[in-house]
């Protein structure tokens, strides 16, 4: 069955107690998508968190997610006339969905005692298995209200504020465990923002001096990295957080001799992928191919492949649930089962298909004034506005799109936020906006402001096609396309991310270009070509063909690639004990 979407505030339990016992991993993440209404999540990051959440509670993983409060959220997305991205705080109430636990950890910030306080969020599976989230939060009356703000706000503020945070998450979190009284075995590292951790853990495992050359490490890395996994999620240079290292010493003044972090996170400038990378014993990348980039990126180190997968139930359609019902009742829990539903009814997959189409066709029109036909094939493309993802290769020859819609009449919605630092990624919306006035009414064309995990649920479901264009190869996963895939929208992808996995062209949709080689206009040409020669023909000259496929993506791509499975192997490969106590000074890259 698919669980019910709460959509008001829910009492929380006031105790931590109840998973001190058995609780044995921690997840570390710099954000987390609990609900639409809690606002601690960004993008895909955020939400693969939370479908890692929710999968953990189904499986009764013995777990704890710890993350930042954030109770400014992300940010709020505007869009002016001139097409323009204006940004507003994007609050919640936290003490509507959290307890304020009584338990609180200080830590040393550029001399000054700042103290941090978890909340407890805890989220409760349909099977009535629970798994706590902690929310950290420094602002508290002990704190000076510039340390007051550091939690406030996802990835915002300069150098410094970051770097906080990052204190905060890493070293801070693993502290506000240890005084809740969690006895933790492993630590999941989602990311470097909280690669702190690990070193937190090096500094209690000195090696004796008379051991330690003078260019050697003087710390046992072995236990640390026994206790420690790390999942890099980013191909992208940006996406991999450096701070100079006057800056570190600056924050955390006198916390560790800064030659001795130069061995593990690089000369330059404090990478915190390659700190995480030399301290974690288990390391991988979120896709195959993904893993094969992050080697070539990062020589040297094992990484290993565990593909993304999100939580099915939390992103099909409830009429299409309704459907998967009448063939299943445990697809929810174990989706393994949905391999058979291809043999779905074809007038039951359809009918589902155009009322979740009904319904975002009648979200766009209150929301943005647009009136869309039911008639047409909606191209959907909704993720992070930045250069990499090329959200308006689409556009590229707008007189070939114009040729394309007078044979075979199309409509396209956008969504997506781009970060406030991002000023490529802004100028990408603007320009989206201005192909969108050119096109004028011949082409009708949405961009719906302020992308959530609420609009997301009716963009993958009520979309046809589900379009996505990264320059390869800098797509690490792309979850969006697996949630269109499990409501039958088919996807139209470039080769990269988990697409590489999943296609299967002309049966689980289709591929768009070669690989990491071919150019930007090669790749526009060849969406111009799949979408006029094959994808609108089949949309409106082979109905039946076009259900069928609906049918394949279903049964073969959500019967793989959900966070059921996903989380099944981190159990199964990261989270029991790798080898035996003691071993491990050779995992990662030899220390130099």
């Amino acid at each position: 069955m698919s669980p019910p979407i709460a959509n008001g505030p829910s009492p929380q339990p006031a105790t931590i107690g109840p998973f001190l016992g058995h609780t044995r991993i921690a997840y570390f993440t710099m954000e987390i998508a609990l609900r639409p209404d809690v606002h601690t999540y960004s993008g895909g990051l955020g939400v693969l968190a939370g479908d890692t959440a929710r999968a953990s509670a189904d499986l009764d993983l013995p777990i704890v997610f710890v993350t930042l409060l954030s109770r400014a959220g992300y940010l709020r997305q505007g869009i002016d006339a001139e097409g323009r991205q204006t940004e507003q705080p994007d609050e919640w109430q936290p003490a509507h969905f959290a307890t304020a636990l009584r338990a609180k950890v200080a830590l040393l910030i550029e001399g000054r005692e700042v103290w941090i306080r978890p909340w407890l969020h805890v989220l409760v599976s349909p099977l009535g298995n629970q798994v706590p989230v902690l929310l950290l939060s420094t602002d508290l009356p002990e704190n000076q209200v510039e340390d007051r703000r550091i939690t406030d706000t996802l990835y915002g503020g300069d150098e410094s504020l970051r770097l906080k945070q990052e204190v905060v998450l890493g070293i801070g979190g693993l502290r506000a465990l240890q005084a809740l009284g969690f006895a933790i075995q492993t630590y999941h590292l989602n990311e470097g923002h909280a690669a702190l951790l690990a070193l937190d853990l090096l500094r209690r495992y000195p090696r004796p001096t008379d051991q330690v050359g003078p260019r050697e490490l003087r710390y046992n890395v072995a236990p640390v990295r026994e206790a420690c996994i790390f999942t890099t999620h980013t191909p992208v240079e940006a996406g991999h957080d450096r701070f100079d290292y006057g800056l570190f010493a600056h924050v955390l003044q006198g916390y560790i001799d800064l030659d001795q972090v130069r061995l593990l996170a690089g000369q330059d400038a404090l990478n915190m992928t390659r700190l995480a990378l030399s301290l974690a014993g288990f390391i991988n990348g979120v896709a195959v191919r993904h893993a094969h980039t992050t080697t070539r990126l990062f020589p040297g180190y094992r990484i290993h492949a565990v593909t993304n997968g999100v939580y099915v139930p939390g992103w099909v359609h409830p009429a299409l649930a309704t459907v998967f019902n009448a063939f299943s009742r445990t697809w929810a829990y174990e989706p393994t089962t949905m391999a058979r539903f291809d043999q779905l009814p074809d007038e039951a997959v359809w009918q589902a298909h155009r009322q979740a189409k009904a319904e975002l066709i009648d979200l766009l029109r209150e929301r943005c004034g647009a009136a869309l036909d039911p008639e047409r094939p909606l191209i959907g493309f909704a993720r992070r506005m930045t250069a990499y993802k090329r959200p308006a290769l689409l556009f590229e020859d707008i007189e070939q799109v114009r040729a394309l819609n007078r044979r075979h009449p199309f409509q396209v919605v956008f969504a997506g936020k781009a970060h406030p630092h991002d000023e490529g990624g802004k100028a990408l919306v603007q320009r989206l906006h201005r192909f969108m006035r050119e096109l004028g009414p011949e082409l009708p064309t949405v961009f719906v402001p302020n992308y959530d995990v609420a609009l997301a649920r009716c963009l993958v479901a009520g979309c046809d096609i589900w379009l996505n264009t990264p320059q390869p190869p800098l797509e690490a996963s792309g979850t969006s396309g697996m949630k269109a895939a499990v409501n039958g929208v088919l996807n139209l992808s470039v080769l990269d991310g988990w697409w590489v996995e999943g296609c299967m062209e002309g049966v689980t949709g289709w591929a768009i270009g070669g690989d990491e080689s071919t150019s930007h206009a090669d790749d526009a040409q060849d969406l111009y070509a799949k979408l006029g020669e094959v994808v609108l023909p089949l949309y409106y000259e082979d109905r039946p063909r076009w259900i069928w496929m609906m049918k394949q993506s279903i049964a073969k791509l959500g019967s793989f690639f959900n966070a059921h499975r996903m989380m099944r192997r981190y159990a199964a490969e990261a989270y029991i004990p790798r080898r035996p106590p003691g071993a491990g000074e050779g995992a990662g890259l030899p220390l130099r």
